[in-house]
């Protein structure tokens, strides 16, 4: 295996990383470009997905080239995905109708308020495990059918999207299907990102005629849905494509999921907190779909082939690392790593709370109409108490979601292992184990998400055996176990739900 390596595209929100392991899970080539953030319209947000796909190969080529590899070394390619960002393309020509609409995408609350009141919302949290929310696929997917006409223009005979995705003439996808499209031509997609669309029921595994009839979404427009690590493989690379080399796309899973994986979350109980744009929190619950009282997702964890379904009790947080740009955006930090040092330089918060609703509060509040609050300042609140609060909301958002796992598995929380960009702040994770009252335990490897979907890649071709190996790989950086300055933290979690309590339902007709 010396000259032999896993690749794993990781297509996230703000850009496209591609890395390359060997056979101890090490990282020996990696490439970053991100893509363009489109706002339309107040709340709205949007990719253009020929950037996505343009990034996909310029970074492969770069980390290929860095690295002095060439692409007949690579055994096997891993998708992984930002989840439920929804666009349509034309099946003949390839390209988009539209840009994707993104998840943190809020144009859909209306017809998620009109299924509250059609009391829908039942139906579908036992069919998906989902909450009826904007985030996920099927109200995008339903927009995009409505409005996404500019194919019209560039057809002799223009006919409506609906019909000709009725025809299988117009494909639907997440970006996972987007990116194993333009690798192999097939229209797949896995399981754990079926899940994440609002149209697929978990316990059948199959996309849901109801829900179909629903959203006015046609079957015929569906992707294929396969194991998360398929040894029948999605297909392989065109060896006279921009690769050059016939390689096998045997993985995909979710970014969240992915982590899952990439920790090593096997087992019943295992739990991962990944710190990106937002923060996912996933317990594995082995074989049993949890249904959660508290406002948590069930979710599928991953499927291997010839294996059953392994679920996952999730807690979605839309706004942590987000909220650090925010800062940034306001011109209260220059750089994340300044954040750190700025709440260490003050002993508290001086009562400041920041509830970071920027695009609505996900698990276990689910209030599209709640928005980004501060409250507790005064004329003595300065940029670093604010900071602080960042940094606080954070771990508090965590906390949220712990103690709503706990109560829907009955499994008390053990060490809790995190990745993802944030976590590279030593005072977050100490934070965090404190707030939690958990130990953090950050890994060696922290690109997580990557490492899963090459993990489910290289499984699927036999690069790895068994995910025995998998474990052996896994190596701890740093744990972080809760310390002295944890003093209070009851009385201040109970503030912060008061703080929450004032962010909900706040925005009105038109988004604000």
């Amino acid at each position: 295996m010396t000259d032999r390596y896993v690749g794993a595209i990781d297509q996230g929100t703000t850009g496209t990383r591609f890395m390359v392991f060997d056979h101890s899970g090490q990282v020996v080539a990696n490439a970053y470009e991100k893509h363009e953030q489109i706002y339309p319209e107040p709340g709205w947000v949007e990719h253009d997905p020929l950037e996505i796909w343009e990034n996909t190969q310029s970074v492969i080529q770069e980390a290929l080239s860095k690295a002095d590899l060439g692409p007949d070394q690579l055994a096997a390619l891993g998708v992984t995905n930002q989840r439920e960002t929804t666009l349509l393309w034309d099946a003949e020509s390839g390209r988009p109708v539209h840009n994707a609409i993104v998840w943190q995408d809020r144009r859909t609350t209306d017809r998620v308020e009109e299924l509250e009141a059609a009391d829908r919302v039942g139906t579908i949290r036992e069919k998906t495990g989902l909450e009826a929310d904007a985030y996920f696929s099927a109200t995008k997917a339903e927009w995009l059918l409505d409005n996404a006409d500019p194919i019209k223009l560039q057809r002799a005979r223009p006919q409506d999207i609906r019909d000709r995705a009725r025809e299988g003439e117009i494909l639907f996808g997440t970006i996972d299907t987007w990116i194993i499209y333009n690798l192999t031509g097939n229209h797949i997609t896995d399981v754990t990102n079926a899940s994440r669309t609002m149209l697929f029921n978990i316990h059948d595994m199959d996309w849901d005629d109801e829900l179909l009839a629903e959203f006015d979404v046609p079957r015929a427009s569906l992707p294929e849905v396969r194991p998360s690590s398929d040894d029948e493989y999605y297909g392989h690379t065109d060896p006279d494509g921009f690769l050059g080399a016939e390689v096998p796309v045997a993985g995909a899973l979710g970014d969240q999921q992915a982590a899952l994986f990439g920790q090593t979350c096997f087992d019943a109980g295992d739990a991962k907190n990944t710190y990106g744009t937002g923060s996912f929190f996933l317990m594995n619950t082995g074989n049993e779909a949890v249904e959660s009282e508290h406002g948590l997702l069930t979710t599928v964890g991953f499927q291997r082939s010839g294996e059953p379904v392994q679920y996952a009790l999730e807690g979605a947080i839309f706004i942590t690392g987000a909220a650090i740009e925010f800062l940034e955006d306001l011109e209260l930090i220059d750089d994340a790593a300044e954040t750190a040092e700025l709440a260490r330089s003050v002993d508290s918060t001086d009562g400041v709370y920041f509830v970071p609703a920027l695009t609505g509060l996900g698990a276990p509040h689910w209030d599209g109409r709640a928005r980004g609050t501060i409250v507790g300042m005064t004329r003595g609140t300065r940029k670093e108490h604010i900071v602080r609060a960042t940094l606080e909301s954070i771990a508090f958002q965590t906390r949220d979601v712990a103690e709503a796992m706990e109560a829907d598995s009955g499994i008390e929380l053990g060490d809790l292992r995190v990745d993802g960009g944030a976590v590279k702040n030593n005072f977050l994770c100490q934070l965090q184990a404190n707030i939690v009252g958990s130990t953090i335990v950050r890994p060696e490897v922290d690109e997580t998400t990557a490492l899963g979907s090459a993990y489910a890649a290289g499984l699927a071709v036999g690069y790895w055996e068994t995910v025995d190996e998998l474990r052996n790989n896994w190596q701890i950086d740093r744990e972080f176990e809760p310390d002295a300055s944890a003093r209070d933290v009851d009385g201040r979690y109970a503030r912060w739900g008061e703080a929450v309590e004032r962010s909900l339902d706040w925005a009105r007709d038109g988004g604000e």
